[in-house]
């Protein structure tokens, strides 16, 4: 089942707080987080598109939240790919208009010892939730620029401010798309366009399977989702779920190295000594090793 409007009609001002008629973009939405991001903003009056690798998947999940009310559209979207991307990006503006909010979602994890991970495994988080997220931002954004107005949302991680362990590269992948948007952010200041981050704890998903949690608790979906809407309502660039995360981080730095070993040690888990690599094994052959062919890039919301 699937809803459109006339190209540009009910066009929204960014200034706005109302998500009536906004034209919003997710990658990575068929299930998980994505899933229940492009459900709040279409429940919120949002007209949203969602991208995933398995467009079949994406496809019955905009079907299922067009039956709520929703004005929904799923297609099919390898964010590795720029071809693909742009497509993408080009479907939903003969269908709906400019592209109001691009939210960057997709991504995926392996979890293990430095020295034991694939070089697929490595290569893939490179590719999807870095080079994936730079690949949205330099399609998107120049229009954005040249309207005067949009916003790019991006879902990363608390590991773009920690690294746990057993998390190496998944937190390079992170810190580098911070590092990223930082700079674009000051590229883009004055423009009308915002930049946001939005970078919560473990979350209760696929990608998280088998994964502790540290001090923190498991967070939900919905959580991640409510933070994003947020956030588009009322643009902001960081954001950190749950909210303290953001200060506690920023107070760490300011110790000495010793005290901030034992502090992060106390609030960081252990991946390699905590997760459980069989309930992780459907899902890292599935979405980060080579085990399906590479068919899954970018399939699972972070």
């Amino acid at each position: 089942m699937r809803y459109f409007l006339p190209d540009g009609e009910g066009a929204v001002s960014m200034t706005s707080s109302s998500m009536n008629g906004r034209v919003i973009a997710v990658t990575g939405g068929a299930r998980g987080i994505g899933r229940e991001i492009a459900r709040q903003l279409a429940v919120a009056g949002a007209r949203v598109a969602i991208g995933d690798v398995d467009g079949a998947a994406a496809r019955a999940t905009a079907d299922e939240l067009g039956r709520a009310g929703g004005s929904v559209e799923g297609l099919e979207l390898d964010v590795t790919d720029t071809e693909s991307f742009a497509s993408f990006l080009a479907a939903v503006e003969d269908h709906w208009g400019p592209i109001d909010v691009l939210v960057n979602n997709a991504g995926v994890m392996w979890v293990g010892r430095f020295d034991e991970e694939p070089e697929s495994a490595t290569a893939r988080q490179i590719a999807v939730n870095l080079h994936g997220v730079i690949r949205g931002v330099r399609l998107a954004a120049p229009a954005m620029r040249e309207r005067g107005r949009g916003q790019i949302v991006t879902v990363a991680s608390a590991a773009s401010k920690v690294a746990p362990p057993g998390e190496s590269t998944y937190a390079a992948t992170k810190h580098g798309v911070l590092g990223y948007l930082t700079g674009v952010r000051e590229e883009l200041h004055g423009s009308g366009v915002h930049i946001s981050v939005i970078m919560p704890g473990v979350v209760d998903t696929a990608l998280a399977a088998g994964t502790a949690t540290g001090a923190a608790k498991l967070l939900t979906p919905a959580d991640v989702a409510k933070s994003v809407v947020a956030v588009i309502r009322r643009p902001r660039f960081e954001v950190t779920i749950p909210r303290y995360v953001g200060p506690l981080a920023r107070l760490v730095t300011v110790f000495p190295q010793f005290a901030r070993d034992f502090a992060i040690r106390r609030m960081v888990p252990d991946q390699v000594r905590s997760t459980d690599k069989s309930a992780r094994s459907a899902y890292e052959s599935r979405a980060v090793t080579d085990d399906d062919g590479g068919t899954s890039s970018g399939r699972n919301g972070i």
